[in-house]
């Protein structure tokens, strides 16, 4: 056991905790047993406080991994402790894919399961616990398997509790079957955010995947500018060269902090001018590969070292449909600010699952990168805060690190559900985080 300093992914909120890396159910048992409180942490890729603990203990779940066979049907039991990355190092030369991806590689299968992500294809496939068939839970009261059959209360409090109900060992999930290790995309250019925001709600149907990166620094009748690019897995026959090669090692990295303010107004509406001009205005039928299409920042090595010492926030809100304005509203209020939005992605969602606290719901949802140091920065994320609560929306607790508890119970209605569940696997609160404590999730 050592006491380390732990962050996020954007660096904004260390804490101090003892980690452990038991191996073993029987070891996680015994943590549990003797830790006042308790919170598993994977690669630490959430971006705010969720996989820390202060003054608590932290167990890194990385020595529960493996990976079984993959059956004819692409039904796999995992380790929680293996990474998206090593799974698809694996998987792909076999002709398999992962359901759902977020945008990096480098999470683990039991912080997937925690954060219940989402990416590119939510609006067909769901999030990542559509795709789970069981998995073994080691909570306070005793080790158990759950499925959305089997004690499916406690299964879709797991999904999305960002591991408050219990430490996840193994996952069985059901594979993609992918003839190639490419995907077909069409690229789009949009002047202006409404034009995106129409051609994906009438045509995000016809693709598995779909993503806009979307100016938030233009203003006047371009704000919102976007490129759209959507997109799915190339067949043998769509590409000259049909291979099944697994993702590449990152070839560049970070090797210090940037310098404090590198990311501003002026260096990201320079960036954005740039790569809005070097896409294409259309483009179809595309061959791109798995890794460039879904984990483009995952072959750059540490990041986020690019935002500085002082870190960064990303913001990720969703809102109903009917509440498209929202979205509008909130790039509006960027853009007028000044506040510098490094990265803007705007996605759409499909029908949400019964996790009760699943960040995704049928519409829209934007994430934002904000570098610390902007003065305004604060009273911007309050003011949206608020137009994402008119909306009947909510903010993704895999990327908070500053959402005020008064909010969250409007935010996710079946809270006290899943604090039911939470005192029944968890009687003693042993299991809590900075997040948890800072939103008031423990149970207490």
């Amino acid at each position: 056991m050592t006491r380390t300093t732990l962050y996020g992914w954007g660096r904004t909120t260390p804490s101090v905790a003892a980690v452990v890396s038991p191996s073993s159910e029987t070891e996680v048992a015994s943590e549990l047993a003797s830790s006042k409180e308790l919170i598993a942490r994977g690669l630490g890729r959430s971006y705010g406080d969720a996989a820390q603990l202060s003054g608590g203990t932290v167990l890194d779940n990385r020595d529960l991994d493996g990976i079984g066979a993959i059956d004819a049907d692409g039904v796999v039991c995992v380790g929680a402790g293996t990474s998206i990355d090593e799974l698809l190092t694996l998987s792909i030369p076999q002709g398999w894919f992962v359901p759902v991806t977020p945008g990096t590689r480098q999470v683990t299968v039991g912080g997937a399961v925690a954060a219940d992500v989402h990416g590119k294809n939510h609006h067909v496939d769901g999030s990542f616990a559509n795709h789970i068939l069981e998995m073994r839970l080691i909570t306070p009261v005793g080790a158990v398997t759950v499925s959305p059959t089997r004690d499916p209360e406690l299964f879709w409090a797991t999904v999305g509790g960002m591991g408050l109900t219990g430490v996840v060992s193994t996952v069985t999930m059901r594979m993609l079957r992918i003839e190639t290790d490419q995907v077909l995309v069409d690229t789009e250019r949009f002047s202006e955010l409404d034009g995106v925001m129409s051609a994906m709600s009438s045509g995000d149907a016809a693709y598995r995947y779909s993503v806009a990166w979307v100016d938030c620094m233009t203003r006047g009748a371009h704000m919102g500018r976007a490129v759209l690019t959507r997109g799915d897995h190339a067949a043998r026959g769509d590409v000259d060269a049909p291979s099944l090669r697994g993702p590449k090692a990152p070839r560049l990295f970070v090797p210090f902090n940037a310098p404090s303010g590198l990311l501003n107004p002026l260096t990201v509406k320079a960036f954005n001018e740039v790569w809005y001009r070097s896409s294409p205005r259309r483009q179809s039928g595309e061959a791109k590969s798995l890794s460039t299409f879904f984990h483009p920042l995952d072959g750059v090595r540490d990041w986020n070292r690019l935002y500085g010492r002082r870190g960064f926030v990303q913001y990720q809100f969703c809102v109903p449909d009917s509440a498209g304005d929202t979205v509008v509203g909130a790039i509006d209020r960027l853009s007028s600010s000044g506040v510098a939005s490094f990265l803007a992605v705007l996605k759409r969602f499909g029908p949400a699952n019964q996790g009760l606290l699943s960040f995704p719901m049928p519409g829209w949802t934007l994430a934002l990168d904000l570098p610390v140091g902007n003065p305004a920065l604060p009273q911007v994320l309050d003011d949206l805060d608020e137009k994402v609560l008119e909306a009947g929306g909510r903010i993704y607790f895999a990327k908070d690190a500053r959402l005020s508890p008064d909010k969250v119970r409007a935010m996710y209605p079946q809270l006290d559900a899943f604090l039911a569940v939470k005192n029944r696997v968890d009687p003693e609160h042993r299991l809590a985080s900075d997040l948890a404590h800072r939103l008031q999730l423990t149970g207490k």
